[in-house]
């Protein structure tokens, strides 16, 4: 993890894009560690941050789309989506941006900071992490969501506000999903 943060996180801070660490990184972070080659986030981020994005990671260093290709992905209403590839390394970013899409908005009313490694970095909560979870199994019934969903109920089940978590899985049509992580 901490490599990511190096990698990905030390330049969003320095540049002061507000972002959000999810997906496995996330999942590790509420639950019990497990490989991965990536690190997903949600970037909140303005017409004028492009050019501080486009600073923080260099083309000497990383592979970033052209910014007219970040500008047509930040106003897409959902799923605006790049990736940062650190070319020394090999180590990718999925960046998911904000948007229009409420649960995103909801991640960062309540972001979660924790000391890695004396570094503070910022989460999206639990709960978000286990809805969108829940979207991935559906859309593509991996079980490692179901795991992960499984490890951070275990691990941080009184932190996490499950009459919001029951409320979201009804009004996004995850009940099934649901129901699946539930058996685990």
């Amino acid at each position: 993890m901490i490599e990511f943060i190096d990698i990905f996180i030390d330049p969003m801070q320095r540049h002061g894009l507000r972002y959000l660490v999810t997906g496995s990184i996330g999942a590790m972070a509420y639950g019990e560690p497990r490989l991965t080659n990536d690190i997903d986030l949600i970037l909140e981020i303005e017409s004028d941050d492009v050019d501080s994005l486009v600073m923080a990671f260099p083309d000497s260093a990383y592979y970033l789309p052209p910014p007219e290709v970040i500008q047509s992905e930040r106003i897409r209403m959902l799923r605006g989506h790049f990736n940062i590839i650190h070319l020394e390394t090999m180590l990718k970013a999925d960046v998911y941006l904000a948007g229009a899409d409420p649960l995103h908005r909801w991640a960062f009313q309540h972001e979660v900071w924790m000391d890695i490694d004396g570094r503070q970095v910022a989460f999206a909560p639990p709960e978000y992490i286990v809805l969108r979870k829940l979207e991935f199994f559906r859309e593509g019934g991996s079980e490692k969501h179901l795991r992960d969903i499984a490890a951070i109920v275990q691990e941080s089940g009184p932190e996490i506000d499950m009459a919001f978590v029951a409320q979201e899985v009804l009004e996004r049509g995850l009940s099934a999903a649901w129901q699946h992580a539930n058996k685990r």
